[in-house]
């Protein structure tokens, strides 16, 4: 990507907003992104295996567009149409040159034939990608009949992105590929690819094995410090690979190498690096750590050779360096960085980091490449050609429009997918603030406090997957899908299109094709979720609801699995004990998530999940997976405040008493927080190993203190038992661990309140 493009997209995109709308007309199209200019016409295209997809004698790129098209209909129909050059066209999907420029493209499908027009190789390929969108409306092989329309699309802005960390959890080379087929199947078109961090150093240098040898590698906290070393890292070899498989779809990969901060690795690798000692125990912590590179000559020197071969590897036009959360703390305490500030006669650290970065820059502009970074490098001045990734909010973008620098809008929490999609407690590990797939959707990515001149710095928008509690590569998929697709839809589709009604209809589509294309995406946002409470005469009440409330739940209680002509759910059900519910979510007659299921017996009516108990404070609330067994995938996951780990059963009813049960695990606090680690609450305890505390409200009456006793000597799940005393009326019951420190700290598992005889 160049500058000139970039905002030549831009603007031919307001363009064609402000010329089109699509007409209803064109509402059976499940074409997402949503063009646009999209009419639809009379009768469809078949298309079988005995189609031809023609493209003209001697043109490469299109006939790898072509073949590209042919595989993914292999994939999704269970044919492949044969490629060929020249001859007649009769019948035939054909590829030609005579439209418009850059990504823009036009697609024209009749019942006698379809045509893609592009002048460029990356138009050609989006109306390739359209075509397979219409061609796969669901999973059904086989022929199809895809509906006639005339659609011209071109982009509304040029950066449209996805950021993956691999830094903290490192994914598979498979797993990231099949990332970017979902990302050009909706026309993402730039993967920033997050390889540095205080947790693990990610790309192989070749001047500097130990970043791999020593620095691609942490010893995991609390129970898991037993286990093999975690990490990982790619081959130059794997990456000049994966950056040609990006290419080929019309994605640029944007690498990140970190600088001033989140330096933890290097400097374990190469201490010299370092403002002070690094720890290497601290590399299996989360949060924002103090390490920050130096300002020797010797350091510039390395990363000028880092880059350098960086630079080999990657011919994106931009290169990020981070420049985010550097804690200023040991530039502060080191006398020779003092000293370097009075040299430079700079006022203080933030200037220092702003000369770091640009100093960092000059090696990028030798070789013809710009500098990105997070919004932290626009503090004490930057240079004339940087551009800003603005995450705290749209303020940095904002800034930097007018201050005529080009920006990327990424704002935090909105576009920053580690954040839960749905309140349920299914959802995998990550942040507590849930940010759904229709709040990513909502997000402009055109700020109104900028005029129409300022707007033109706004190259585009980007999502980001940070990975800290994404574990697997099926975590970190889910939590990015299908909420990318949402933001490809407002980074392509032009403003006067957004329509979240619309983008819903066309969701069981857009996960069929995803299902197809290997990504795992997360469908429990969609999906039945269960409320219980007392019923009449003895039964149970049954609630049911989903967390984005599209389409309808139907349901059976006679064991078979809910179809569209199951009875539709309308209200509380009361069902007897041991009644089996299944339910599953449909919109416009298709199934949308999983089938759910539950059998209704009394210890499911008085448990609740961590997820399903209410925080006493939601400080910095994350759902984190347990450090035990050593299988994965039995450990249990927690929902919890990490600065105050307490939780709240809402109105028990104590009348008669309790049989309190909780299960749950100590977990290491592995967190760099700062000072905020001195004001978690601590409850000195009365026992060795200290108690759960049950209190009327949490500044209430104490109930029970449970001596959590021989529970500490298990690394994995404990249930701690009790009665509780009757009381009248019903109360909040307040739960938290007592303890002498905050490392290990105790989160629950889930809670049992039973009724007493």
């Amino acid at each position: 990507m160049t500058l000139t493009p970039l905002r030549t997209v831009v603007v031919s995109a307001l363009a064609l907003a402000a010329a089109f709308a699509t007409p209803a007309g064109a509402a059976d199209l499940t074409l997402t992104p949503a063009p646009a200019k999209a009419v639809r016409a009379e009768g469809a295209f078949k298309l079988s295996a005995a189609t031809r997809i023609h493209v003209a004698k001697g043109d490469v790129e299109a006939r790898g567009v072509a073949n590209q098209l042919a595989d993914l209909i292999r994939r999704s129909r269970g044919f492949r149409p044969a490629v060929v050059e020249g001859g007649p066209t009769a019948g035939a999907i054909v590829l030609t040159r005579e439209g418009p420029s850059g990504e823009a493209y036009k697609l024209d499908v009749s019942p006698s034939g379809v045509t893609i027009a592009a002048a460029q190789r990356a138009g050609l390929f989006y109306g390739a990608m359209s075509l397979w969108q219409l061609a796969t409306p669901d999973e059904t092989k086989g022929p199809v009949a895809i509906p006639a329309a005339v659609i011209e699309d071109a982009p509304r802005f040029a950066w449209r992105g996805l950021m993956v960390d691999s830094a903290r959890h490192y994914q598979s080379i498979a797993t990231l590929k099949a990332t970017l087929d979902a990302m050009a199947a909706h026309k993402l078109n730039t993967f920033h690819w997050h390889l540095v961090d205080d947790q693990g150093w990610r790309l192989e240098i070749k001047k500097y094995p130990k970043l791999t040898q020593v620095g691609a590698w942490r010893v995991e906290p609390g129970a898991a410090r037993a286990y093999p070393k975690y990490g990982g890292f790619y081959t130059q070899d794997q990456v000049r690979d994966l950056v040609a498989y990006a290419a080929a779809r019309n994605i640029t990969i944007v690498p990140e190498i970190e600088t001033p901060g989140h330096a933890l690795a290097p400097i374990v690798a190469y201490p010299e690096l370092g403002s002070a000692p690094p720890d290497a125990s601290k590399m299996g912590d989360w949060g924002v750590f103090p390490w920050l590179y130096n300002t020797d000559d010797a350091t510039f020197a390395f990363l000028d050779d880092v880059l350098n071969e960086v630079m080999d590897l990657f011919p994106s036009t931009f290169i990020h360096v981070g420049g985010d959360e550097a804690i200023k703390d040991q530039w502060k305490a080191s006398p020779k960085i003092q000293a370097k500030i009075k040299e430079l006669g700079l006022k203080d650290e933030h200037e220092l980091q702003s000369w770091f970065i640009q100093r960092v820059g000059k090696t990028l502009e030798k070789r013809g490449r710009r500098l990105i970074g997070w919004d932290e490098i626009l503090e004490g001045g930057l240079a004339p050609n940087a551009t800003v990734m603005s995450w705290r909010g749209i303020d940095g973008a904002i800034a930097a429009a007018k201050a005529g620098h080009d920006t990327v809008l990424s704002p935090h929490p909105t576009l920053y997918l580690d954040n839960r999609q749905s309140a349920s407690p299914d959802e995998p590990t990550g942040r507590g603030k849930v940010v759904s797939l229709k709040d990513v959707y909502a997000f402009d990515p055109a700020p109104a406090q900028l005029t129409a001149d300022q707007r033109q710095h706004i190259l585009g928008v980007q999502a980001n997957v940070w990975t800290e509690h994404m574990q697997t590569d099926a975590r970190m998929q889910a939590m990015a899908f299908p909420r990318a697709v949402a933001l490809a839809e407002r980074g392509w589709t032009p403003e006067g299109g957004a329509d979240w009604s619309d983008f819903a209809r066309r969701l069981p589509a857009e996960m069929a094709r995803l299902k197809i294309l290997g990504v795992a995406a997360n469908t429990v946002p969609f999906e039945p979720q269960p409320t219980l409470s007392e019923g009449e005469g003895g039964k149970t009440r049954l609630a049911l609801s989903t967390g984005l409330g599209l389409g309808e739940i139907r349901y059976t209680l006679d064991g078979k699995a809910p179809t569209t002509v199951s009875t539709p759910y309308a209200d509380e059900l009361d069902l007897p004990a041991g009644t089996t519910v299944k339910a599953r979510s449909f919109l416009d007659g298709q199934a949308l998530g999983r089938e759910r299921s539950w059998t209704l017996t009394p210890t499911l009516l008085h448990t609740r999940l961590s997820a399903q108990l209410k925080l006493c404070t939601e400080k910095v609330p994350l759902t984190m997976v347990d450090d035990a067994p050593r299988a994965f995938e039995r450990r249990a996951m927690m929902f919890v405040d990490i600065l105050n780990p307490c939780w709240i059963w809402e109105s028990a009813d104590l009348t008669k008493g309790a049989i309190l049960s909780v299960r749950a695990s100590q977990i290491p606090f592995n967190f760099q927080v700062g000072a905020d680690r001195d004001r978690i609450p601590l409850r000195a305890p009365a026992t060795p190993g200290g108690e759960l505390e049950v209190r009327a409200g949490c500044a209430g009456e104490r109930l029970a203190a449970i001596p959590l006793g021989e529970a500490t000597k298990n690394p994995g799940l404990s249930t701690i038992t009790s009665r509780l005393p009757a009381r009248r009326g019903k109360v909040d019951l307040c739960l938290s661990f007592t303890a002498k420190s905050v490392d290990p700290f105790w989160a629950i598992d889930r809670v049992t309140l039973t009724p007493a005889n």
